[in-house]
C-alpha cells in the first residue's frame, strides 16, 4: 500500500534529495494522516458515547490532536523547503524541526488533558456497557495506527525526516493507547470490574512519555547533536579518495535541516606540494561534496611529512602506544624536532568527551612516559582536543 500510494502521488519519488519531491512526501503523508485520524475519530466518538467510556472519548480525541499533528508536520515540510534568501543563508530547513517540537508539544497536552479527565473518573467512576462493536471499531483502530506508524517511518527514513519520525512515534502511542482501552472494556464485559479511570491513566502516562522522546530528538538537531558516525565515515572517505590527499581529520558537521549541512574538515597533504597545487585539489573536493553529497563543505589544508621514515617510525609508534591505553583514541599533525639533547614531538591527540581535564592530562603524562620507555631522550608537546562524532 505505501508504494502504491508514493507511485501514484509522488512524481519522481526516486528523486528524494529534490526540494520538490520531499514537499510531495510531505503532503502525502500529512493527507493520509489526516484523513484516517478524522475517520477513526468519527468512529471513536460514537462507540464512546455509546458505551458511556471516557478512555474510548479521550482516545477519540487523542486522534483528532493527531490529525491536526499531520497538519503542522505537513505545513513544516512545505515551509522548510524555501530556498534561502538574505535573511537565512543556510535556508529554512529548521523549520522542520520546529514543526517536529510542536507535535510533541500537541502529544503531551493531550496526555496531560486525559489525565486530569482520568483522576476524575476514577474518583467519580461511571457505569460502561459492554460491546463487540465497539471492540470492533477499537481493533480496527490499532490496525490502522500500526499501518500509519510503519507508513510514516518509511518514507520519513526515506527523506530523512524529523515530523514524519515524530508522527510515527506519535502513532505507536496510540497503538498502545487504544490498545490500552480494549482491555478496560473486555475487562468489564468479563469480570465487570470498572478499570476506566485506571487504564486512562495508564494511556496518558504513554502518551505523555511519547510525546517527551518526541521532544527530546527534535531538539537535538536544533541544539546540534554530534556527527553520525556513518556521516562522519562518508565524509572522511569521499575527502581521503582524492589523489595527493593523505588523510582528514577534525570533520566538524553544522545541521541547517534535513540534506542541508555545511562542514568543515582539515585535509592532509604532502608538505612538498606546492600551494596552488593543494588548493585545486581541495577546491575541486569542495564542489565535488556539493554535488555528490549535499554539503558545503570547507577545506583546511594541513602539510605532513611523507618520506622522513623517522618521523614516520616515532609516529607508529605514538599511534600503537594509545591504541594500547585507549582504542578510541587518536592523533595528527605529527612533527617531530631533533637537537642533540632530546626529540621534541608535537601533535594533537583526540580523546572522548567523557575525559575530563584531569583526566586529559594525565593521559599526557602516560603517553609521554610510555614513549621514553621506549628508549628515546623524547619531550613531548601534546595537545588533547574532543571528538565531534558519536562514540560507537
Amino acid at each position: 500500500m505505501t508504494e502504491f500510494l508514493v507511485r501514484k502521488f509522488v512524481k519522481n519519488y526516486g528523486q528524494v534529495q529534490d526540494p520538490d519531491v520531499r514537499a510531495a512526501y510531505g503532503m502525502l503523508t500529512g493527507i493520509v494522516g489526516i484523513c484516517c485520524n478524522l475517520i477513526l475519530f468519527m468512529a471513536k466518538v460514537a462507540v464512546g458515547v455509546a458505551v458511556h467510556s471516557i478512555s474510548v472519548m479521550a482516545d477519540a480525541f487523542n486522534n483528532l490532536s493527531d490529525a491536526v499533528s499531520s497538519v503542522v508536520g505537513f505545513a513544516g515540510v512545505k515551509m522548510a523547503q524555501k530556498p534561502a534568501d538574505e535573511g537565512h543563508p543556510f535556508g529554512h530547513g529548521r523549520i522542520e524541526y520546529i514543526a517536529a517540537f510542536i507535535v510533541a508539544f500537541i502529544v503531551i497536552q493531550v496526555g496531560f488533558s486525559l489525565f486530569k479527565t482520568s483522576v476524575g473518573k476514577i474518583l467519580h467512576p461511571e457505569e460502561l456497557s459492554f460491546s463487540l462493536a465497539s471492540l470492533g471499531v477499537l481493533a480496527g483502530s490499532v490496525a490502522v495506527k500500526l499501518w500509519l506508524a510503519l507508513f510514516n517511518r518509511k518514507l520519513g527514513k526515506r527523506i530523512h525526516s524529523s515530523v514524519m519520525a515524530a508522527t510515527a512515534a506519535d502513532s505507536l502511542g496510540d497503538v498502545a493507547a487504544t490498545s490500552a482501552t480494549v482491555l478496560s472494556i473486555v475487562v468489564f464485559g468479563v469480570w465487570g470490574a470498572n478499570v476506566d479511570g485506571l487504564v486512562g491513566l495508564a494511556v496518558s502516562a504513554l502518551v505523555m512519555a511519547a510525546g517527551v522522546s518526541i521532544a527530546k530528538d527534535t531538539l537535538e538537531p536544533l541544539i546540534g547533536a554530534p556527527i553520525d558516525p556513518e556521516v562522519y565515515r562518508q565524509v572522511s572517505d569521499f575527502v581521503n579518495r582524492y589523489e595527493g590527499v593523505v588523510g582528514s581529520h577534525d570533520l566538524i558537521v553544522h545541521n541547517y535541516g534535513p540534506n542541508r549541512s555545511m562542514a568543515s574538515i582539515h585535509a592532509e597533504v604532502p608538505n612538498d606540494m606546492g600551494m596552488e597545487a593543494a588548493h585545486k585539489i581541495v577546491d575541486q573536493i569542495e564542489r565535488d561534496a556539493a554535488k555528490a553529497l549535499g554539503i558545503f563543505l570547507v577545506i583546511h589544508v594541513d602539510p605532513v611529512e611523507v618520506e622522513n621514515r623517522r618521523l614516520l617510525q616515532l609516529r607508529q609508534m605514538a599511534q600503537e602506544i594509545i591504541k594500547k591505553l585507549d582504542g578510541r583514541l587518536t592523533l595528527h599533525d605529527f612533527r617531530v624536532v631533533e637537537d642533540r639533547a632530546e626529540t621534541k614531538l608535537f601533535f594533537d591527540l583526540v580523546v572522548p568527551r567523557e575525559y575530563t581535564e584531569t583526566m586529559q592530562d594525565a593521559l599526557k603524562q602516560q603517553v609521554c612516559q610510555k614513549l621514553k620507555e621506549q628508549g628515546g631522550q623524547f619531550c613531548c608537546e601534546i595537545t588533547t582536543e574532543c571528538t565531534y562524532c558519536v562514540e560507537n
